[in-house]
């Protein structure tokens, strides 16, 4: 079954390269298209989208605030948010707002399709070291800085638990985190899960914010105390 693809972007260039890229890919349809947030709202009412590709600067309603509106629905598509520079501040604002990663609009085809592919199975966060870049930059923006704000579901974790979410944070993949602790990769996946259900969170972007919120990870990736 193809991936239902939805783009929204006030760009109609870019909207019309996006679809021809996703296009030639037997997995993929673009089965929507908006201007704006309040067009992508409006088609989301009657169509059945797997993958937002979201941009960030539109007008009447930007991408932020129509990422935050997809994802508090139940069974929401994920959401890539598209962003024209490497700091862009609405970015961070997207990922808080609930979007599964973002990207470089000129990111080379074969890295969008991927991200696309493993946002949609439900798999790593894409970019994660880009992600944790991002974070860096505006920590300064975040309500701890370095203190740990006492999240009320992080007692709930295992010491191993705590250790993988740190190392997720700091935007090893579940590969790395395997390696770095003597695990196997399943036995990670399984911690990274079962990190997700106590917290309540979405996916491994959730937890990079949260662990920068909480002070439980510092700008350059050091953990906190």
């Amino acid at each position: 079954m193809s991936i239902r693809v939805m783009l929204v972007d006030d760009q109609v260039l870019l909207r019309t390269g996006f679809r021809m890229v996703l296009a030639a890919q037997p997995d993929m349809e673009v089965v929507a298209e908006a201007g704006d947030g309040v067009e992508a709202l409006e088609a989301l009412r009657g169509t059945e989208v797997d993958v937002v590709l979201m941009d960030v600067r539109m007008p009447k309603l930007d991408g932020v605030e129509t990422t935050r509106r997809i994802c508090s629905a139940p069974d929401a598509p994920k959401v890539l948010i598209l962003t024209t520079f490497d700091l862009d501040e609405y970015a961070f604002s997207g990922l808080k707002a609930g979007a599964s990663g973002f990207m470089l609009k000129d990111v080379p085809p074969a890295e969008l399709l991927g991200a696309i592919r493993s946002v949609h199975s439900g798999d790593a966060v894409v970019a994660p070291s880009t992600t944790r870049r991002l974070l860096d930059r505006f920590s300064p923006m975040l309500p701890s800085s370095g203190q740990d704000t006492g999240h009320k579901d992080l007692d709930k974790l295992t010491d191993r638990e705590r250790e993988v979410m740190l190392l997720v944070a700091q935007g090893l993949s579940n590969g790395e985190i395997a390696a770095r602790l003597v695990l196997s990769e399943a036995t990670v996946k399984t911690h990274v899960g079962r990190i997700l259900t106590k917290l309540g969170l979405r996916d491994r972007v959730q937890v990079v914010v949260l662990a920068y919120e909480t002070g439980l990870v510092r700008a350059g990736g050091a953990g906190g105390r």
